[in-house]
Order: C-alpha cells, then structure tokens, then sequence
C-alpha cells in the first residue's frame, strides 16, 4: 500500500500528503504527478457563490475532472458552462441535478437536439441568425428557452485575447436581439473579456457596449452575461482584488436599461480552478540555463509553452543552493517545439534527478494533457498544503501599491 492517507471522490480513490515534498518521498515517481488540492477550489467556489451578484456557471473546459466538478457543487456551485456535447454529457452523468448552459457560439445541431432533448439543457448562445435558426429547428420550435447573445468586446485588458472568434459587432447586433427576442423566453447578453483581465475595467467597457446594445435594439433583456476573465495570480501577474471586480461589475449592471427581474451571471474557469492543481516533474538533463523535464507543451504545460505562461515552480530536494537562477524547460518529447522559455527561477545548482513542483496549473494544464510521442502517462494524488498562490485565503499584499496593475480605485 501507498504511504499517505486515502481520499475518494465519486469511485476515484487518491492518495493524500501533506505536500509536494511529501510525494516525492514517498514515491520517487518516474511519471508527472498531478496534485489536487479540493480545499483550494472549494474555497474559490465558496467565495464566488457568497459574494458575486448573481449566478457563477463554471466554465468546463478550463478543468473538466469530474472530481473537480463534485467539488465545485459541494461548495455551491449549481450552474455549468459546457462547450460541446462531451461536456454536456459529462456534467450530466456527474451532476444529474445541475443547470447546463451551452454557451458555445458554433454547435452542431445534433448537438443542440441531444442537449435540449435527452440532459435538459435550455441555456444556449449564439452570434448570428444562423446558429438562432439552427437552435430553433433542432429543439422543434421550443417556447421555453434562455438564449444569449453574445456580443464582440475588447480584449485589450487580459493576457490572453479572445476577441477575434466569436461575438457580433454592436453595429449588426440589434436585428439578431431583435429576432432572439421573438423566440426566446428569457433573451441575454453575453461576452468575454478574454483570459486573466488584468482590471476590472475590462468589465465596465464590455457592459457599457452591452449597454448601447440594447438601446439599439429597444428589447427587453432578462440576462446579463459577463462572461469569464476573471484572474488568477501568476509570477508577474498579480490582478486587483476579486471584490473590486465583483463590485464594478455590480455598479455598471445596475444602471443598464434591462428587465426588473433581470439576472447577473458570470462564467469563472481559471479563477475556480487554477489553485486545485500543481505538477511534480523530474529533472532528466540540465544543459546550461537549460534543463529537460518530463512534462511539456503536449502535457500540463501547454500554456507555458504556447503562450509563454510563467509558473510560479520550486524545487523538492533538500539543500541545493539559495541563489536562484533562470531557466527554461524542453518537455520529454522529440518536438523542439516543446519549449517553454520562462524564465523558471530555481536554484542555481539544480541537477539530474531532482524534482519541481510546478503550481497553479489546475486551469488549462491537466485539461489540456494529450498522448503524443507516447507521453502523458502520471498518476493523480492529492495534497493538503496551500497552493503557491491564492486569490482567496486573505493574505495576500494588494497589487495597487505597485505602478504596474490598472486598477479602478
């Protein structure tokens, strides 16, 4: 038997440790380990549930264990953006009695059909007549259905952009709300920012265009739908507050011309998932400023090498030196794009055989794993320290006595 306390989440047992540490003793693992941590989500889901102004639907594309998903649930949140058909059968086998949201812009109309008819599903976004037409054929014409808009906004705030894919433009936006309002039941609007909005600002812009949206079309809306963004603390990226997004988003809602009963939603990934998560890899070969890790850019690190995501890492073996030196890391596979260039600060006198435990991975990185050049392999324990970094344990120094983070206060 294992060392370490046994956990179980659904049918899944795991093994518990105290730390990354912990797990390296204990099992000098050949393979990545992938460490949760499901206190560090079910405080985030709790501080969305109590404090946002309205409903939390957790993007499941951003993680989609399902022992993640029990955790989110058993901390409140009822409410799940699902992305495809996989999603939506999943989230359904897992949690019968959630509400499912397809908020995927572009969906097959089996897809549609499947949802609607076999999980319940009667959420649904869209951003042009076609896909509106497509929904209402696929569901034979249903009267009892919640559709979203969602409306093009600027990424100009966030690290990541994704204001190039989806959306439609405020100038053609009033003929589609228009006609999602003649069969819709409840009309929205939706947007996203983009990945780790940096401010809160990024929220007040977006819902001032949502704002002229609806004087345009002269509807009536039931949904405002600030999407996801919200962000997560990585080395050189330290956001605001969470409250002071919650109460931007707040103030800038109120004041829109919608329905008395009109409800708030948000779509948090990263930020409900991103500290459930860190990864142990070993050291195979140091090469200068170099070193080769078994895990890369087709495992957990996907974001670290595509998109040049800083980690925040620290290494597991005893007695290496004080003096922390840059690095960057080439992941086990043969591809020399498996690169992640960093910098990683680690210790100057890191070797072969030595162990990092990488954080703040729980968002894109276990989701994001695949199996190419026969890697991917690694075992799942969990831990029950604190993750390397939180938006929610109270502590941590506020980034606006800095000249680097826009901030609205």
């Amino acid at each position: 038997m294992l060392p370490g306390r046994k956990a179980y989440w659904g049918s899944l047992e795991l093994h518990s440790y105290q730390d990354a540490s912990a797990v390296v003793r204990a099992l000098s693992p050949d393979e990545p380990v992938i460490i949760n941590r499901p206190h560090a989500a079910a405080r985030a889901a709790r501080f969305f549930a109590e404090k946002f102004p309205g409903k939390s639907l957790y993007a499941v594309k951003a993680n989609p264990s399902p022992e993640l998903l029990q955790v989110l649930w058993a901390s409140g949140v009822t409410h799940y953006d699902v992305a495809s058909i996989a999603e939506v059968r999943l989230v359904r086998s897992v949690l019968p009695q959630a509400v499912l949201c397809f908020m995927h812009p572009v969906k097959p109309a089996g897809a549609i059909a499947e949802a609607y008819k076999v999980h319940g599903v009667r959420v649904f976004s869209l951003d042009t007549q076609e896909e509106l037409d497509k929904i209402v054929r696929a569901t034979d014409g249903a009267t009892d259905l919640s559709l979203c808009v969602r409306l093009r906004v600027s990424s100009d705030y966030s690290e990541l952009s994704l204001a190039a894919k989806f959306g439609i433009d405020l100038a053609d936006a009033a003929p589609l709300l228009q006609a999602t309002r003649q069969v819709a039941d409840a009309l929205g609007i939706c947007f996203h920012v983009g990945s780790q909005a940096m401010t809160p600002f990024a929220y007040v812009q977006a819902l001032e265009r949502v704002r002229a949206a609806i004087v345009d079309a002269s509807v009536t809306v039931d949904i405002i739908d600030v999407g996801g963004g919200f962000p997560s603390i990585y080395p050189g990226m330290e956001p605001p507050p969470l409250e002071d997004y919650f109460g931007a988003i707040h103030r800038a809602a109120e004041s829109l011309p919608v329905s008395y009963s009109s409800e708030l939603w948000c779509e948090p990934g990263r930020a409900l998932c991103a500290e459930y998560n860190s990864l142990v890899v070993r050291v195979e070969k140091g090469r200068g400023d170099e070193l080769y890790i078994n895990d890369g850019a087709y495992g957990a690190l996907y974001d670290a090498a595509h998109v040049g995501w800083r980690f925040p890492v620290r290494c597991l073996t005893e007695d290496r030196s004080a003096v922390q030196t840059p690095f960057a890391f080439y992941g086990p596979t043969c591809d020399d794009a498996d690169y992640m260039e960093g910098p990683f600060l680690l210790p100057a006198d890191i070797r072969a055989g030595d162990y990092i435990e990488i954080g703040m991975l729980g968002a894109y990185g276990a989701a994001m794993k695949t199996r190419f050049n026969g890697f991917g392999e690694g075992m799942v324990v969990e831990a029950t320290d604190e993750p390397m970094a939180s938006q929610y344990m109270g502590n941590r120094r506020d980034p606006r006595h800095s000249d680097n983070v826009v901030s609205l206060r």
